[in-house]
């Protein structure tokens, strides 16, 4: 299988009124594991690469290629994303890699630095064809940016997506980063204001789907919620972090003469790939 488009898989599950998973890869486990729940669901899967990821591989270059010859050799549809990009020169890095999509995270700025900034990457992106998400309403949490009050006005969004072109939104409804607990509710009533705040309002008349970052904090069934609300795109990172790592640790305790790391990071991809799974049929409202 080729390596597939997140335009085309959030353009689908939009039109389906379904949401697609898109999860954070850390390392070459978390990769192999999360196109492994990608083909034993029988669903798409976004891998997204963080800015953060790539700083501590050293570069995008090391951790891109590997994410995208697995995305390629995987039976099921797998993109590959850049997320939280705050420095354009990554974004254009990421393209150079051959990226598919990427999101340029610009919201610590005012609003009109934010479009600004925006539009400019989004502009070189589009010349690309790569698909372009933005971000509006700082979603709060990581590096003391925790904001639970913050939220995305419906009307500001779509003057927003009109000025930047961007091709895909993240919001503020209530979630927010790196929660270890699944306790975060969501505002459903402004999920379904900013659906329809931003119909037609992309490139050529599109509709612009919505992005959920911070997932890990929501509960599930707030997460189906969400999602026939009007959610397309689903974050999660740190949820699916803590399988791996109590799995991790799990092996270990039960071994402690253990010191090829295969043998404990095996079982810990595998708690990865069952979780992702399940997630993936979550968003897709198959369960």
């Amino acid at each position: 299988m080729t390596l597939a488009s997140a335009r085309d898989l959030l353009r689908g599950a939009a039109a389906d009124g379904t949401g697609v998973g898109a999860f954070n890869v850390i390392h070459l486990e978390t990769a192999e594991a999360l196109a492994l729940a990608s083909e034993r669901a029988g669903l798409p899967v976004i891998l997204q690469i963080s800015q953060n990821c790539a700083d501590y591989h050293g570069g995008l270059e090391p951790i891109g290629w590997a994410t995208m010859a697995i995305a390629r050799r995987a039976k099921t549809p797998v993109a590959v994303h850049l997320d939280h990009a705050e420095r354009p020169e990554l974004v254009d890095e990421a393209i150079e890699l051959g990226f598919g999509s990427v999101m340029f995270d610009a919201s610590k700025l005012d609003y009109d630095q934010n479009v600004e900034l925006t539009a400019e990457v989004a502009a070189r992106a589009h010349a690309a064809g790569v698909y372009v998400e933005g971000e509006l309403g700082e979603i709060g949490g990581k590096d003391g940016a925790h904001a639970p009050g913050v939220r995305t006005d419906p009307t500001e969004a779509r003057a927003f997506v009109e000025a930047t072109g961007v091709d895909a939104l993240a919001v503020a409804v209530g979630s927010s980063h790196a929660m270890t607990d699944r306790t975060a509710s969501l505002d459903l009533e402004l999920i379904g204001r900013l659906r329809e705040a931003l119909r037609g309002s992309g490139r050529a008349g599109r509709d612009v789907p919505l992005v959920l970052h911070g997932s890990s904090g929501v509960p599930d069934e707030t997460i189906a919620d969400a999602v026939r609300a009007g959610m397309t795109k689903i974050n999660v990172s740190t949820h699916l972090n803590g399988r791996f790592t109590a799995a991790v640790r799990a092996a270990l305790a039960a071994d402690e003469r253990l010191v090829d790391s295969r043998k404990y990071l095996s079982p810990a991809r595998e708690a990865v790939a069952d979780e992702a799974a399940r997630m993936l049929r979550l968003f897709a409202l198959a369960e």
